[in-house]
């Protein structure tokens, strides 16, 4: 009897040990997100800024032949893109941007190193573009970052012949950009931006009288934009 009543006590026992189990709820370990504010999210914004370079001519002629420019004016446009903060506080992202462009300059054209009276090349940058990774560092509403890729741009060459133009070339060119910057979120929407870039675009091609040659553009520029934050 006593023996039946030990072992029905300790089935009783088990049991009782298997509900508690079955009634504990494991809870989802929760994400650590960051402190203050958080960057995550799409943008679109409006920037504006100013640009200065170098056009350059250069051919198989070499040293014979050249026209170099310095180049600058205004430019704006719009600029859209993404950011994902990590727990650490590392930012990476993806910009694009594309601009209206008045950059542009005359080069005096000089033949065996003397200029040649009436003759040059003006240059000019109609647009310009470009699609950047960034790669940034929270510090709460700070966002200081590097940013890298492609740059495009819608260029053209002019030659200039007895004081008047006398051959056009133009063609979109393709190169690339590397520049720095800063970002602050002025409230939980709006980001405001100031930045500065290197690009060189690349050669605009050309052949003429059986020569060839290219002309090539190359600029920096500082640039700010506001954006909206979604």
């Amino acid at each position: 009897m006593n023996k039946l009543l030990l072992t029905n006590v300790f089935l009783l026992g088990l049991s009782g040990i298997a509900s508690a189990a079955d009634a504990v709820v494991l809870e989802p370990t929760p994400e650590i997100l960051p402190a203050g504010f958080v960057w995550s999210g799409g943008y679109v914004g409006l920037q504006a800024g100013y640009g200065w370079g170098d056009g350059d001519l250069s051919s198989e002629l070499g040293a014979v032949a050249t026209a170099p420019a310095d180049i600058d004016g205004w430019l704006g446009g719009v600029y859209a893109g993404y950011n994902h903060q990590l727990a650490n506080n590392i930012v990476v992202g993806i910009d694009a941007d594309i601009a209206w462009s008045g950059v542009d300059g005359f080069g005096q054209a000089f033949l065996l190193g003397f200029p040649v009276p009436g003759a040059g090349i003006d240059y000019e940058l109609n647009w310009t573009g470009a699609v950047r990774a960034k790669l940034g560092y929270a510090v709460d509403r700070f966002l200081p970052y590097i940013a890298g890729g492609v740059a495009f741009a819608g260029a053209d060459a002019t030659v200039f012949s007895g004081g008047a133009p006398v051959q056009g070339y133009s063609d979109t060119l393709v190169g690339w950009t590397v520049g720095v910057g800063v970002e602050y979120a002025v409230t939980d929407n709006l980001l405001a931006r100031a930045e500065y870039r290197y690009t060189d675009y690349g050669d605009l091609d050309f052949t003429e009288g059986g020569t060839n040659g290219s002309f090539g553009f190359k600029t920096s520029d500082v640039r700010v934009g506001l954006a909206y934050k979604f």
